[in-house]
């Protein structure tokens, strides 16, 4: 199995497993290559772990530097009858964060080790304007060193 894979796995089990009590809203996340679902689906939260990339760089003479690169999605959408809930979307961005937050604690995900979170943007707009859907992605980066 290739290493951004088993990464990929180890947060997935980590996000479903002991750390899953911690969460303010409870979801089963699923490691996903394309995270396309019916939008009639995104009713319910969805927590998607995809594998994003890998970059090769020497450590030393006998090490490779591993930096992989995986995406932690949280989608939902909201009804078409009601306007867009202020703090159902707060809760949304406090769940991101929460999710965020267990993971950089974690620090290890088998021999990867926790580098550096990015959430740019912190919320899709266009997902919001057009699908009323709330779509935020974390982007993990994590290390591991290798002959």
């Amino acid at each position: 199995m290739s290493t951004v894979i088993r990464v990929a796995d180890a947060i997935v089990a980590e996000l479903n497993g002991a750390a899953a009590g911690t969460f303010s809203q409870p979801f089963m996340a699923q490691r996903l290559y394309v995270p396309n679902f019916d939008l009639k689906d995104m009713k319910d939260l969805h927590v998607s772990v995809v594998p994003r990339g890998v970059e090769l760089s020497t450590a030393n003479r006998s090490l490779l530097q591993h930096d992989v690169q995986i995406d932690v999605a949280v989608q939902k959408k909201f009804p078409q009858d009601t306007a867009l809930d202020l703090e159902a979307i707060d809760d949304l961005m406090g769940l991101v964060q929460e999710i965020s937050d267990v993971l950089r604690a974690v620090g290890r995900f088998g021999d990867a080790l926790w580098v550096k979170t990015e959430n740019k943007p912190v919320y899709s707009p266009e997902h919001m304007g057009q699908l009323r859907q709330f779509t935020s992605v974390l982007t993990l980066t994590l290390r591991m060193l290798r002959a």
